[in-house]
């Protein structure tokens, strides 16, 4: 038997080349370029990455989620066609009566309370909880991607997750309040007038706005799915928070602390109707989102650097 097929501590030649475990000897051409075909990192992270996208979108679950959200634009769309606005709506609301880009606004505001947030606490509960549970986790950090690497992966998923949620809502919005509505010119809450073009530029500045909220959400259930083997009590802690920060949000004598809370900064994308944008608005809450995911990411990043899998 060849040395090429003889076995490196117990593994077969050709599974330890894969694994990168086989000694390069010399004149060992095949070892040679096994070892020039080994996947670059950047190349497995993008790969395991595509991977958790696409299991994450194939999930009949996450599917129904996003179909939830997006049929809030579709029920707005139709009972303000069918019986027209109430006085005491927001001014968005009221303003898709004369312009259907509005409507996408309006579902926005509706869907940060508390389906949205609910639909990425879903996704990102079940990251590391899920796995656990499945018994995958164990051999999920063999791999030699690594346990930052692959926690960094989790919250790209869950952040594309949120990403792919809001432009499915933004786009059915404006399929719907284009066939129900008249559409021109965009009226501001500042009273200003802007083109159609630019209409839809902002709405994609609320898309953006909105994922990187939704994103920082998404890193607080992470960091609890860091904690558990339950996804369902991840999910659960992560809503029961939101739902307590909302409440704190209600209580006059908290005022203090509303600027530090995150669900403070979510519907602040109103900003972007202001003739200027209201960039100091905007700005502070992107802080605000910067600042919880970096210190959620980093109680993730502790425990789960330094759990134990073996058991």
């Amino acid at each position: 038997m060849s040395t090429v097929e003889t076995t490196t501590r117990g593994t077969p030649a050709p599974l330890a080349e894969t694994l990168g475990t086989a000694p390069v000897l010399e004149g060992d051409v095949r070892s040679t370029q096994a070892v020039s075909r080994r996947p670059r990192p950047v190349r497995a992270a993008f790969r395991l990455l595509g991977s958790e996208v696409s299991l994450t979108l194939r999930r009949p679950r996450n599917l129904v989620l996003i179909a939830l959200a997006a049929s809030v634009p579709v029920i707005l769309g139709i009972v303000l066609r069918l019986v027209g606005g109430d006085d005491d709506a927001p001014a968005i609301v009221l303003q898709i009566g004369g312009n259907g880009l509005m409507l996408t606004f309006a579902s926005m505001l509706m869907l940060v309370q508390l389906l949205l947030p609910l639909t990425v606490a879903v996704v990102a509960g079940d990251a590391v909880a899920g796995e656990a549970s499945l018994g995958t986790l164990r051999y999920l950090l063999t791999a030699p991607a690594g346990r930052t690497r692959l926690l960094l992966l989790k919250f790209a998923n869950v952040t594309i997750y949120a990403l792919v949620c809001c432009a499915v809502v933004a786009v059915v919005a404006l399929i719907v309040g284009v066939a129900l509505f008249p559409v021109g010119p965009v009226q501001l809450l500042s009273g200003a007038t802007v083109s159609v073009a630019e209409g839809l530029l902002r709405v994609a500045m609320v898309v953006g706005y909105v994922t990187l909220g939704m994103a920082a959400f998404g890193a607080v259930g992470i960091a609890v799915s860091t904690f558990t083997d339950v996804p369902i009590g991840a999910v659960a802690v992560s809503v029961v928070a939101m739902v307590f920060s909302q409440v704190i949000m209600l209580v006059p004598q908290l005022e203090p602390v509303r600027p530090y809370l995150l669900t403070t900064w979510w519907n602040s994308f109103d900003g972007v109707l202001r003739d200027p944008i209201a960039a100091d608005v905007l700005g502070q809450g992107l802080l605000v989102f910067a600042a919880y995911t970096f210190v959620f990411g980093a109680i993730a990043w502790s425990r789960f650097t330094g759990r134990d899998i073996t058991t």
